[in-house]
């Protein structure tokens, strides 16, 4: 299948935490190497996966060939393949590698072709599906010959170039026009970037469209940023905002322990205040009215009485004894008392 044409224009997807990826504009011709690049988290993938109809769009539009975005998204499917995306496109590493060529060629005869291709013969299409392989592998550059054990090398033997050139096989068996490989450089050497680099720009020569997703695009390729230059400030207000509502709250916090703590004093100085003045001379009663008042559980509050100390200092208080001067007085008082008797 020859490549499609890629564009886009304000191109956006928002998900339950916000925008993946917004304002993405594409304009990219048939056999083009698109690079989406950015940091790992801006939305690399969400693209990936939305621009070849596995995702749907929130924002915008694009086309892939004749089908737009995001209502043709089963069209775009069809002529469009993944390669080397975690989680869609796993390589079962228990699977040997001519396991994986063959399950993959079943699988696109089965779903991919037309169903008059199950009429022909067996041995027509037992040609068709090695020709298929062979052209995949020699398109990915992956050798069987030069592996371990050729084509019964386990995918857990392979090295990670060469389990990238694996994907990227498979997709090709379906002879996609878009052909969509995500983190091409990730966790690669600088030769083992270049070698990668130039696997995928034969393949657009080639005439198919490719989508890599990278961290940096080299040169020669149409570049597509999704880098924090391309998420909303809404998103950034919306991280900072939990920070300034802190910065706010602190001196509410401490203006609210202030006031509580005025708040105490003054219930303090109004219980003193409301207490009744006792006269100098005025019983408050004896202990064992204290003892019986306490046993009985009169006072009901937990808060201690500030008053308790002032009272106890009152009822143990003796009457002071009368001075000469007033024992004088009261015995004048008693002869005159005698007299007008």
């Amino acid at each position: 299948m020859d490549g499609v044409g890629v564009t886009a224009d304000g191109f956006g997807l928002r998900g339950p935490r916000g925008w993946a990826f917004r304002g993405i504009d594409i304009d990219a011709e048939p056999g083009s190497l698109i690079a989406v690049e950015g940091p790992s988290g801006s939305g690399r993938t969400s693209l990936l996966l939305a621009l070849t109809g596995r995702m749907k769009a929130t924002e915008g539009t694009a086309a892939v060939g004749g089908a737009r975005l995001p209502k043709h998204l089963g069209a775009v499917r069809r002529v469009s393949a993944l390669a080397h995306v975690a989680g869609v496109t796993d390589l079962d590493p228990a699977l040997t590698v001519g396991e994986h060529l063959r399950e993959r060629a079943l699988l696109e005869r089965r779903f991919g072709a037309p169903v008059r291709e199950l009429l022909r013969p067996r041995g027509e299409r037992a040609v068709d599906v090695g020709l298929r392989i062979d052209t995949a592998l020699t398109a990915a550059g992956l050798d069987r010959e030069t592996l371990p054990k050729g084509a019964r090398t386990a995918v857990r033997d392979l090295e990670r170039i060469e389990a990238l050139r694996l994907s990227v096989a498979l997709a090709l068996i379906g002879r996609p026009g878009l052909l969509g490989v995500d983190d091409v450089d990730l966790k690669l050497t600088d030769a083992e970037r270049e070698d990668v680099w130039a696997l995928l720009r034969s393949l657009a020569d080639a005439g198919t469209t490719v989508l890599a997703v990278c961290g940096e695009a080299p040169e020669g390729t149409v570049a597509v940023s999704t880098g924090p230059a391309a998420v909303p400030l809404a998103r950034q207000d919306a991280v900072e905002a939990p920070d300034r509502k802190g910065d706010v709250e602190a001196p509410a916090r401490e203006d609210a322990v202030e006031a509580r703590g005025g708040e105490e004093a003054a219930d303090a100085a109004a219980e003193h205040a409301v207490e009744p003045a006792r006269k100098p001379g005025e019983s408050t009663g004896s202990h064992e009215s204290d003892g019986a008042k306490g046993s009985d559980g009169a006072k009901e509050s937990d808060e201690p009485d500030e008053s308790t100390d002032h009272t106890d200092h009152t009822e143990h208080t003796e009457p002071t004894e009368p001075t000469g001067t007033e024992q004088e007085e009261e015995k004048t008082d008693a002869i005159a008392e005698t007299g007008r008797a």
